[in-house]
């Protein structure tokens, strides 16, 4: 029997999915698992059992198994891809000593990192000393040596989510180049750990044998074991290729290859990425990320807290739309559209700028949340559509610096993750970048990235232009509407641009007065 199906397992940060693939990018089959077992023992932590996550992907997997006609010998090879910079610490033994550490935490070190005097004079030297305290402060390996010295002394191995489901299905510390993303000693711009003379293993309590090897995304890093086959159903001895981080995958499972395609992630997390094989710092001495595609770059810029705002909305202010959804036996979400289409475009004056968490240069370590332009007009509809409007401006942003610092326009734009099932925020992306917006053909854009990887690192097709061309199609497009895109330009250029510099010095005095978001980092 050929072998002709690939198996992509995306650990994402609200589910866990298994997802069958033919070689021409089909969907065949799929099963979801949702991740319920988050813990938050402090206000702002998140953790997760390490188990858990691997019970998850079990589930997944032999739920598949149950519910495909797809037999699990035409399966040719398996490709993980998770989400980004959650950290587990295993013992000796392989055994995990604490709960994985979520991206999404909020914890951070209080112990100024010592650096040797020429790397402080050097960094100094270039205003980057205090890129290297966010660093040090942010790193979860510093805040567990500082809290939980005993426990660290004991770590023997320090992974990423995908180095240990790496781990669980080969028995091997083995990890993607394309995967890492993290506060952890890696050389972003040489697709290695840091040399041993980097800062970075001055700041963090890490040692080079704690870290898996690495390997290409692309590359077989190991076969499927006789436990990890027991536990998942998954046929022992399948070959498993080294994948890349969720983002990474979405941008190839989108179809965006080159930098004139911005992909744009409504997720969790909202991002715009692009594709290049030139090492393109978007933001000054913030590294691109490793791409799917090796000997490549993602010049992504990150709004931390971006379609997680439509869960806090939901939350928060709809229950209206929970009820109406129950009588009618739908989803809440989609009545979200109805709530977005009831308002014009620009939310009549209601300007939101979605810095929910801060960040590292823009928006600045003191950036907050805010949502001006209030008047008794306004309602939660009027909020809604300023939080999908404030999204679509921030990304844009993104944009316009991705396109200064590289020197490529941006000719239009694919949208992946949860939110690019809605209509109406298409919409409003497409008028507010003034750009053609695409829909991918399926929505699983991070597991069909992953399957793509498999389909290059087996064989099934030659390399990832041919394999991106092959399996990935675009679906419905949305054109920007003129009249609206004035509306959109002028209160991107004359309000939502200055928002920031304007509140800069107010969110400061927050700070100070109030200590969140805590000190200057």
């Amino acid at each position: 029997m050929s072998k002709d199906y690939l198996l992509a397992i995306d650990n994402g940060t609200q589910s866990v999915r298994a997802l069958i693939f033919d070689r021409h990018g089909h969907l065949v089959d799929k099963a979801q698992v949702d991740i319920t077992s988050y813990q938050s023992p402090e206000p702002g932590w998140v953790e997760n059992d390490p188990e858990q996550f691997w019970a998850a992907l079990c589930a997944a997997c032999q739920r598949l198994w149950a519910n495909t006609q797809v037999p699990r010998s035409s399966i040719a090879g398996v490709c993980i891809t998770t989400q980004r910079a959650t950290v587990i610490n295993l013992d000796r033994h392989g055994q995990p000593l604490r709960p994985a550490i979520i991206w999404l935490d909020q914890r951070r070190a209080d112990a100024e990192p010592k650096l040797a005097w020429w790397w402080e004079l050097a960094l100094r030297a270039i205003g980057m000393r205090d890129t290297i305290r966010f660093f040090a402060r942010e790193a979860e390996a510093n805040w567990i040596a500082q809290h939980q010295p005993a426990l660290w002394a004991r770590t023997d191995k320090y992974l990423l989510l995908s180095g240990y489901l790496n781990y669980r299905c080969t028995g091997r510390f083995v990890d993607s180049v394309a995967s890492q993303v993290g506060y952890i000693p890696f050389d972003y711009r040489r697709g290695r750990w840091a040399a041993a003379w980097d800062w970075k293993w001055q700041c963090l309590p890490v040692r080079r044998a704690m870290l898996p090897e690495l390997v290409p995304a692309g590359a077989r890093l190991g076969l499927i074991s006789a436990a990890a086959a027991q536990d998942t159903g998954i046929p022992e001895g399948l070959p498993v290729i080294a994948g890349a981080a969720d983002k990474a995958c979405e941008v190839i499972g989108a179809g965006c290859l080159s930098p004139e395609i911005a992909c744009l992630s409504y997720g969790t997390a909202a991002t715009i990425n692009t594709t290049t094989p030139h090492y393109l710092e978007a933001t000054p001495f913030i590294p691109p990320y490793q791409a799917a595609v090796p000997g490549h770059y993602n010049t992504e810029i990150q709004i931390t807290r971006g379609f997680w705002m439509v869960n806090w909305f939901k939350e928060q202010f709809g229950l209206h739309e929970k009820i109406e959804a129950q009588a009618r036996g739908v989803a809440p979400e989609s009545l979200f559209d109805e709530l977005v289409n009831a308002v014009p475009p620009g939310a009549m004056g209601l300007m939101l700028q979605p810095f929910w968490n801060p960040g590292i240069k823009v928006p600045g370590p003191e950036a907050k949340g805010a949502v001006i332009g209030f008047g008794d007009v306004h309602t939660r509809a009027h909020l809604y559509r300023a939080i999908l409007e404030g999204l679509a401006y921030a990304l844009r942003e993104g944009k316009e610096r991705i396109e200064r610092r590289g020197g490529t326009r941006i000719e239009r734009v694919r949208v992946s993750g949860g939110g690019s099932q809605s209509d109406a925020a298409l919409q409003i992306t497409a008028n507010v970048f003034n750009l053609p917006t695409e829909r991918p053909h399926l929505f699983e854009t991070s597991g069909l990235g992953a399957a793509i990887i498999a389909a290059v690192g087996l064989g099934l097709h030659p390399d990832f232009a041919t394999a991106v061309r092959e399996m990935t199609r675009v679906g419905q497009v949305f054109q920007p509407e003129p009249q609206h895109v004035r509306i959109y330009d002028q209160l991107y250029r004359k309000v939502y641009c200055r928002m920031y510099r304007r509140l800069q010095p107010l969110y400061r005095e927050i700070r100070e007065i109030t200590g969140y978001p805590g000190p200057e980092r």
